[in-house]
């Protein structure tokens, strides 16, 4: 694939992942748009690294994808530990998240 067509494709799924975010109700469907964003952003970075003909910027897509990982995990105890207090993941039930 060329470098457009790779930026190109990851504009349309930064895309997707906001209208997502702002269309979903519940916050593992949030959850997961946010997560289609970071990808998208990793995939430009990728293909604009590819065009350049440039190594060292895959080593740090493989530091974001560590990050992002990292992240997943943090965020998905933190919307479990969310439901289990509140019992809804509807994310008009937290204006305020406190007791």
């Amino acid at each position: 694939m060329t470098t457009g067509a790779v930026v190109g494709l990851s504009f349309i799924l930064f895309v997707l992942g906001v209208i997502a975010f702002f269309v979903k109700r519940d916050l593992l469907s949030q959850f997961m748009a946010v997560e289609i964003m970071l990808n998208a952003a990793n995939l430009a970075f990728l293909g604009l690294a590819q065009g350049a003909e440039r190594l060292d910027a895959q080593v740090i897509i493989f530091l974001v994808m560590t990050v992002a990982a990292a992240e997943a995990a943090v965020g998905l105890a933190i919307i479990l530990l969310v439901f289990r207090r509140k019992k809804s993941i509807a994310s008009k039930d937290f204006g305020t998240l406190r007791g």
